[in-house]
């Protein structure tokens, strides 16, 4: 007959959005172990498998640690309140985790529309729970709220059971995502055997409970601030989106493919946020709270495009177009290959063509054309690295008022690339820059098209690859050149471009002297004119990604505003909780203009 083995979550703590699937273990009747289903639509030898979902309710309202979401608070910070700072963001577990949070937890009071009243001792910002009740934390009756939506469930009126707990089904298949009511909870799975034929159950019910529901952790938003001198509100309609018919947006972002994820790597970040069953979940919802028109995304496994990214931005309006790297390199689960994705508004542009550069293949016609037969192995194994560049022609839906000619088509291209290079093969970095942008040029010569390169390209400012990007070539004399075993990087005179590429972010220092302008600047490193940060681990901290433009045919607008090492919190690198990748996402509004000559 058939039976239940075994029962248990994959996660550890269950959060707000993210699907939980239980594993089960069952045993056939023919005594071999399993794991697949068994629904009453398909029962086996005249039984399947119910399954029940509970949240246990009690009359104990429980608030959540807003820095660490596992475990209760203790503590409310009275200056959110009087801020009027998200309730869910005032908890935190003891003073040592106030304390520690202090430095990044006070901008969210800066940036609340109405501040703190000023003059208030710093001790009279917390309020206590003394007695560990919560009656002293949480006095008020009924839901705290953040806005409409209830944070932290009512009271149970109704006791039954010891405990004063109720159990209240919420759900009746194998998987269960929990929802705002939950926060606070345990959840109570359960999965019995029933006979199909008496709807009967047949022995006991394995159950098992899980930790307190938790939200999902939310970062402080990240505005999009003007460098052009309009007023921000000029550049956004209701939706958060461009208003200017003339401007659009692009995003970059490395979402850290799940395949790299590894708790090894990663050990600073809890196991239930590195998880992809969560991170893919914050992830999205970041993306789609940026409104970009245009969205590259880099490290995208093949069935993470399948199977999520490109529907769930189908149902937000985007077309969706993909590259995956190649497999000589890559062994293993063909499905964790990842690639570039490139995401565009099916409202605001329409596909024309799309080029895929294979780096691979690139290597190969060097190869050929360059290296002696008896160094061609040793050649293609330093210089096939599996990566690629997704090239895609759009046309623009929405008018352009800076057309120099009524009625004609308004282009851009978007490169979207992930140069995931060893740091020590310097030759190799360069040289697939450079094959890049010869291919760009290219496309250049055969049409007059604003262009933009976006990607992680694993290099730092000032280094010989952002040098070729940024200034058009490189220095004879440049470091990075010594590198070069295979002699691909000679003649130095070879490694030019003349596409006219600016670094979007690079506009930052070119502000006038707001207060908002100098806060970002402080953000910026003033010799190479770049974040001072893109990717933040603890082994780590540098700019790796870039947005590129062509100057003489599109200007900055906007960009999004940078981290800063407080925005992280002192004692938190990426991934976490509240950013689910070790980059952060760079988004630019750019407007088209008339092309000017050199």
């Amino acid at each position: 007959m058939l039976s239940v083995i075994r029962v248990h979550l994959p996660s550890e703590i269950p959060i707000v959005g993210c699907e939980l699937t239980p594993y089960v273990l069952l045993r056939r009747p023919d005594k071999t172990a399993t794991t697949d289903d068994v629904p009453e639509s398909a029962p086996l030898e005249g039984h399947f498998l119910k399954y029940r979902w509970y949240r246990v309710q009690s009359d104990k309202k429980v608030a959540i640690c807003s820095v660490h979401p596992s475990e209760a608070a203790t503590l409310q910070c009275l200056g959110c309140l009087k801020s009027k700072v998200p309730v869910n963001k005032s908890y935190h577990c003891s003073t040592k985790c106030f304390t520690d949070a202090w430095q990044h937890h006070r901008v969210l009071h800066e940036r609340a529309a109405s501040a703190a009243a000023e003059g208030n001792d710093e001790e009279e910002l917390l309020r206590l729970n003394s007695t560990g009740s919560g009656s002293g934390l949480l006095s008020t009756s009924g839901s705290l709220t953040n806005g409409s939506s209830s944070i932290y469930p009512p009271a149970i009126t109704q006791k039954t059971g010891s405990g004063g707990e109720t159990l209240v089904e919420v759900g009746r298949s194998k998987t269960y995502t929990p929802m705002a009511d939950d926060v606070g909870h345990v959840l109570k799975f359960e999965c019995v055997v029933v006979n199909a034929e008496t709807k009967q159950n047949v022995g006991l019910s394995c159950t098992i409970l899980t930790s307190r529901v938790i939200p999902a952790p939310s970062p402080s938003p990240r505005r999009l601030i003007p460098v052009s001198g309009a007023d921000v509100v000029g550049h956004l309609d209701s939706n958060g989106r461009p208003f200017s018919m003339g401007s659009f947006t692009v995003l970059s972002y490395n979402i850290l493919a799940d395949a790299y994820a590894s708790s090894d790597i990663y050990n600073y970040c809890p196991t239930w946020a590195l998880s992809w069953t969560y991170r893919r979940q914050n992830l999205l919802r970041e993306i789609v709270k940026y409104h970009a028109d245009v969205v590259c995304l880099q490290e995208v496994q093949n069935d993470h495009f399948d199977e999520f990214f490109a529907p769930e931005l189908d149902k937000h309006g985007y077309q969706a177009l993909f590259k995956r790297k190649t497999n000589e390199v890559f062994v293993g689960n063909t499905n964790a290959i990842d690639g570039c994705a490139t995401f565009f508004r099916r409202d605001r542009f329409s596909h024309v063509k799309k080029y895929e550069v294979e780096f691979n293949k690139a290597a190969q016609s060097l190869t050929e054309a360059l290296i002696p037969v008896a160094q061609k192995k040793i050649a293609l194994n330093r210089l096939v690295k599996d990566n690629v560049a997704l090239i895609v022609v759009l046309e623009a839906k929405f008018g352009n008022q800076a057309s120099d000619i009524p009625g004609k088509r308004q282009l851009l291209c978007v490169a979207n690339t992930h140069v995931n290079v060893p740091h020590e093969l310097k030759d190799v970095k360069l040289w697939q820059v450079h094959t890049l942008l010869k291919g760009l040029e290219k496309i250049a010569a055969s049409a007059d098209i604003p262009m933009l390169v976006c990607g992680d390209f694993n290099t730092v400012p000032a280094s010989a690859p952002h040098s070729l990007l940024a200034m058009g070539k490189v220095d004879p004399m440049h470091p990075d050149l010594m590198v070069d075993p295979l002699g691909i990087l000679r003649p130095h005179t070879k490694l030019t471009h003349q596409l006219p590429l600016v670094s979007a972010y690079s506009s930052f220092a070119r502000m006038g002297g707001s207060l908002t302008a100098e806060q970002q600047r402080r953000r910026m490193d003033p010799a190479s004119n770049e974040p001072l940060f893109t990717n933040c681990t603890r082994d780590f901290i540098g700019t790796l990604d870039y947005i590129f433009y062509t100057a003489d045919t599109l200007a900055v607008e906007s960009l999004l505003e940078l981290l800063d090492e407080e925005s992280l919190r002192k004692d938190t690198a990426l991934p976490s909780p509240e950013w689910s990748s070790d980059h952060i996402a760079l988004l630019a509004e750019f407007r088209c203009m008339p092309k000017t000559r050199r």
